[in-house]
């Protein structure tokens, strides 16, 4: 058989299989003869069910279930009319029991209603007015886009050992018209959900004027409690920033009274938010709005609090650590103490930008938006994302560079650096900002990605040891021999010198003053070496000037050791051009 004829039989048979599967899809994608979702043409869908409420009384008039925000505002509007034997028709009771489902509808619907009230913040966006759910405004991008709906899923709360979802759904009798009813899922979760969401003992033990409705959802009690829990919280929050001040006047350890003195502020703030917290998990159960707002601020104010409390204990503890031994920490042998702090500073820095990722999260989560509408804030606010990127760059540059210097250790905590002729000890190192000591006790802020961008002496990076020198402009005529042998000497004799082996002295350069001799002795560290090389300064420059001395006058053929300054007359050199005519 010829390879051409082989290709074309088995180009025929994939194309006869794709056919074939493409024809089954369509048969059992709802759009086919045959449904077994239970819709009746191209454009409808919903569930079957035997029937729907029997042993129901007769529905009343009024009742809208052909839409979804139909159904909505039947069941809303009778909830906030308190008319439950209207508002219960609008729920699927098929999974309650037949023989009570009369006796307890109206009390499913009223604890449906509460629940919505005090958990869901109510979006009339999320209900179409059509009857197949169909949103024809929606993008191209929605997976749902175009397509008619059977189910919609309203909110979705917590409950202690799972989440539940409160859903509507369209369902359909043999004899009746498809209709938009709560699901049965929903209705069995109703109990469950009113014990987290529902009223609480001390809301039912209020006066009846106190539970109705005051303004935006809210009811009286409210409008008064959330003012006195607020005054609670201030109380409870100014009484643990006094508990701490007076702890950290009655003197303990400076460590312990720099941390208490860290975190007065952080603990007030915690004790604020531990209020709301308490409030809203024994006595009392917000409604939506307040809930929705209240909820994601005491997510927000806790994460705060918390980062607080620990990244100023860490700032405390290294503060003090560093404060008490930075003399002891630019030791050679302490550079495994720099580089545990520095380690220290790092983790800070990283733990500050994870309680901010987790914080986010946090309240991400508590405003659930993964919904539809939070998924469009998120949109909307990657454009003013990006915006508040590009305008603080200068800022996140700053703090990458910080993270760059810890990890690298470039600059450890101790470490002795030489920055733009300034001779410091790196102290402290922050998201923007670098802090140095100078020799002469000044503080030197360095912007972090100057410190990373420009070159900089480190002096304690490896080895500590540093070769230490003295230049001296000396006379042509000096004597080096006899300043090498005061330069040995007093090499001999300096105990800041170890390896004395490498102490030497070179004539480095010369010009029409003098000549320039450079006196090298090494020195165990930075700190030791600047002492000693001052103190060879001036044993140089006594020895020098007392050989000066000796010179007196300068006689001819001997030696001067300071340069000189010569100066001819111009008169003389005329004078004796006279009398040589």
């Amino acid at each position: 058989m010829r390879p051409i004829t082989v290709l074309t039989a088995c180009l025929c048979l994939v194309f006869a299989t794709l056919g074939a599967y493409a024809q089954s899809s369509g048969s059992s994608s709802g759009f086919g003869s045959s449904d077994p979702s239970g819709s009746s043409g191209p454009a409808t869908r919903w569930f079957t069910v035997d029937s729907l409420n029997a042993g129901l009384p007769e529905m009343p008039a009024f009742v809208d279930r052909d839409t979804p925000r139909g159904m909505m505002e039947t069941f809303w509007f009778a909830g906030e009319a308190e008319d439950w034997d209207r508002a219960m028709h609008t729920l699927n009771l098929n999974e309650v029991a037949q023989e009570i489902r009369a006796d307890v509808a109206p009390m499913l619907a009223e604890r449906l209603f509460d629940i919505l009230q005090r958990g869901y913040v109510l979006d009339w966006n999320t209900f179409s007015d059509r009857p197949d759910a169909l949103n024809a405004n929606t993008t191209t991008e929605n997976p749902m886009a175009g397509e008619p709906r059977r189910s919609i899923r309203i909110t979705t709360l917590d409950l202690p050992d799972r989440p539940a979802s409160i859903r509507i759904e369209r369902v359909k009798t043999p004899d009746g018209d498809p209709v938009w009813v709560f699901s049965d899922e929903t209705v069995v979760n109703i109990n469950q959900l009113y014990e987290v969401y529902g009223p609480s003992e001390l809301e039912l033990a209020m006066p009846a004027m106190l539970r109705q409705n005051a303004f935006w959802t809210l009811k009286w009690w409210e409008v008064v409690a959330l003012p006195l829990v607020c005054l609670v919280g201030i109380l409870v929050a100014a009484w643990a920033y006094r508990a701490i001040g007076r702890a950290r006047r009655r003197k303990p350890r400076p460590m312990v009274r720099e941390i208490l003195e860290s975190v007065q502020i952080p603990v007030a703030l915690f004790a604020f938010v531990g209020i709301f917290a308490l409030v809203k998990e024994f006595l009392f159960t917000f409604s939506g709005p307040v809930s929705r707002f209240v909820g994601p601020l005491q997510s927000l104010l806790f994460v705060i609090a918390l980062a607080l409390i620990a990244v100023r204990i860490v700032d405390a503890v290294l503060e003090r650590l560093v404060t008490d031994n930075m003399d002891d920490i630019t030791a050679n042998q302490d550079a495994d103490t720099r580089d545990l702090y520095t380690n220290i500073s790092a983790v800070r820095r990283v733990a500050v930008v994870v309680a901010i990722l987790v914080g986010a999260a946090i309240i991400l989560i508590e405003t659930n938006a993964s919904d539809t509408l939070g998924f469009s804030l998120l949109a909307s606010a990657g454009a003013i994302g990006l915006i508040l990127a590009f305008a603080a760059r200068t800022m996140l540059s700053d703090i990458m560079a910080s993270l760059q210097i810890a990890i690298a250790k470039t600059a450890r905590i101790g470490d002795a650096i030489y920055w733009q002729d300034n001779w410091c000890y790196v102290e402290k190192i922050k998201f923007t900002h670098v802090q140095v000591r100078s020799w002469d006790h000044r503080r030197l802020i360095i912007p972090v990605s100057e410190l990373v961008s420009n070159t900089f002496e480190n002096w304690s990076k490896q080895d500590p040891k540093i070769v230490k020198l003295v230049e001296l402009r000396l006379d042509h005529r000096a004597d080096v021999d006899e300043l090498r042998r005061v330069f040995s000497d007093f090499v001999e004799g300096e105990e800041d010198i170890l390896e004395k082996s490498e102490a030497k002295v070179q004539v480095v350069g010369h010009d029409h003053t003098g000549m320039l001799v450079r006196f090298l002795a090494p020195a165990p560290d930075p700190a030791r070496g600047w002492n000693m090389q001052c103190r060879m300064r001036e044993r140089l420059l006594r020895e020098a000037a007392g050989l000066e001395d000796k010179v007196g006058k300068e006689p001819a053929g001997q030696a001067a050791y300071f340069p000189r300054e010569r100066e001819v007359l111009v008169g003389e050199f005329d004078q004796v051009d006279r009398e040589n005519v």
